[in-house]
């Protein structure tokens, strides 16, 4: 950004926190900006870091501050709040159109945060318009399809807090499949070809037609049930000459041995995408359908499928994918990786799977939040983790408890230091929730690091409990008066009393590295998924509680 438009983010982001009790929010900053400046799109993933950076200064103020921060804008022209641009104002629907929206995965896989994009803008565009949302699972492919992929995407997209009004299996509806390809035989719109698949090729790469789409009939299509794999194939007839090479007498039907991991052997004729993703949309009425872009070059066959079918066009509007720098989203190579041990499973703390992302402690609102935001645009772009993590971070530290987790702890004496009752706050804007106390006396854990980082004769204070200063070999108590420490202090630690009751705690890092240390005992309370903040060390998810320790994936800071 350049100054004029980081200094119009700060005054945004001013505006907000006065509004919202001090607190500003990233996303309501990123909007204006965005709004007053649309060509910045391009470089949202870049825009909202700094936004982020921004937004944490402002929130750093008292209100006092701001206000006086905000006054140096001079006075600012109230403008009448204009309608809020609807994200699917490009549609043009009309009010009262009945409107009908499905998200058709694979089960042959994890869902991912790009999946998520698909299924929540389906869902939203069908939701706004009191309409129907459809999942519909796409399993004509017997050799990719397994059988505990349908209920892995029901249970991550109930996550997401997506139910839909239906949910259909393709492969239950096989016979109308086969009714309406015997229809575009009939019609002479489809052909039962014999070329090798070699054949086939060049003939589709020199636009030429092949004999069988002259010769083929109603009696080939009876055959084709009974005709070996690999033998022939049931094709439509599109358009040889076309640029647009999905046209090209594309293969519809083709005949698969491999038993289907729910239809069993029941059937061996299957509907390639193109036609059962085109008849299906036919079947169930859908009326209009958002989806990726790698589909688009698809969408005039799957037209012409329609067309010949008789049923109403399906509006479809491709949108460009995002990709989150350096994750891998091919589910073929995370399987890979999976099965060489290189990867902890579908749900490993690197990846943007919805269960990894579950496991690591980002929410449903999040995801939402942070799809909704990347916008419908066919412009591809490549965001980072701390896009998703500026959303993330921005609930969790209005909900999370405040712990201390001191990592690879080393005991200190403090000289003279009293005895005392500590209470700290569970979090620092939320009395409710309630305080933990502590019983301290002249030990204390402190981390390694800070250990190390003491220097002699400065003032360093254990947060909200004393200060003290390091003398020589020795730490001495110096006062329990904050303001002492903020006129002459060097630096704040965390820490906890050297007592019974500790907790041994591991955390596992995205990059697989484990950090140990101790936690203070009422994390022992804590429920599996629980996510708390350890004070100076980040978000933490509890995954498993054992007998002697309690293991958490490391969120985020």
């Amino acid at each position: 950004m350049d100054e004029q438009t980081k200094s119009k983010a700060r005054m945004h982001a001013l505006q907000n926190a006065l509004k919202f009790n001090g607190k500003a929010n990233p996303g309501a900053v990123i909007g204006k900006i965005l709004a007053e400046n649309p060509e910045l799109k391009q470089d949202v993933g870049v825009i909202s870091k700094e936004i982020a950076a921004i937004v944490t200064e402002v929130n750093s103020l008292s209100s006092d501050q701001q206000q006086s921060e905000l006054n140096s804008f001079g006075p600012i022209e109230e403008k009448k709040e204009a309608k809020e641009k609807d994200i699917f104002d490009f549609l043009e629907i009309k009010p009262g159109e009945k409107i009908k929206t499905a998200f058709p995965p694979e089960p042959s896989k994890y869902p991912h945060i790009g999946h998520a994009k698909a299924i929540i803008l389906n869902h939203e565009l069908a939701k706004k318009h009191k309409g129907k949302f459809y999942l519909r699972f796409e399993d004509t492919n017997p050799e990719l399809v397994e059988k505990e992929f349908y209920k892995i995407h029901l249970e991550n997209y109930k996550w997401l807090g997506i139910i839909p009004d239906k949910v259909d299996i393709v492969s239950d509806f096989m016979e109308d499949l086969y009714k309406y390809a015997e229809k575009f035989v009939k019609e002479g719109n489809a052909f039962v070809c014999y070329c090798a698949p070699e054949t086939m090729k060049e003939n589709r790469q020199n636009c030429v037609e092949c004999e069988c789409r002259k010769k083929s009939g109603i009696e080939d299509w009876e055959k084709l049930f009974k005709a070996k794999e690999g033998t022939c194939v049931l094709r439509l007839k599109g358009n040889m000459q076309s640029n647009n090479t999905t046209l090209k007498d594309p293969v519809i039907f083709r005949i698969i041995d491999k038993p289907h991991a729910r239809q069993k052997k029941k059937y061996r004729l299957w509907p390639n995408y193109d036609f059962e993703n085109g008849i299906m949309d036919g079947i169930e009425g859908i009326t209009h359908r958002l989806r990726t872009k790698e589909f688009e070059l698809r969408n005039e066959l799957q037209r012409l499928i329609q067309k010949f079918a008789g049923f109403p066009e399906t509006k479809i509007y491709e949108f460009a994918r995002f990709n989150l720098e350096g994750v891998e989203s091919s589910g073929r190579i995370i399987r890979e990786k999976v099965q060489k041990k290189e990867l902890l499973g579908w749900d490993d703390p690197s990846l943007t799977t919805l269960v990894a992302l579950r496991r690591r402690g980002f929410l449903p609102e999040t995801v939402k939040e942070f799809v909704l935001s990347t916008g419908i645009t066919k412009h591809e772009s490549v965001l980072t983790w701390d896009d998703l993590i500026v959303h993330n971070r921005r609930i969790l530290d209005k909900r999370c408890s405040r712990y201390f987790f001191v990592e690879g702890p080393k005991m200190i004496h403090i000289k003279d230091a009293p005895k005392q009752e500590v209470e700290l706050k569970l979090h620092p804007e939320m009395p409710e929730k309630g305080v933990r106390k502590f019983k301290t006396e002249s030990d204390f854990y402190i981390t390694e690091k800070d250990l190390v980082e003491i220097k002699e004769g400065k003032i360093i204070r254990l947060m909200d409990c004393l200060n003290f200063i390091k003398k020589g070999d020795d730490f001495v108590f110096d006062s329990l008066d904050y303001a002492r420490y903020k006129a002459n202090g060097d630096r704040i630690i965390h820490w906890l009393p050297v007592e019974k009751g500790l907790v041994n705690v591991e955390i596992l890092m995205p990059n697989k590295e484990i950090r140990k240390g101790l936690a203070e005992p009422d994390v022992k309370k804590l429920k599996v998924n629980d996510i708390v903040q350890f004070a100076r060390f980040g978000f933490c998810r509890l995954d498993k509680k054992e007998k002697e320790k309690l293991i958490f994936w490391y969120t985020h800071g």
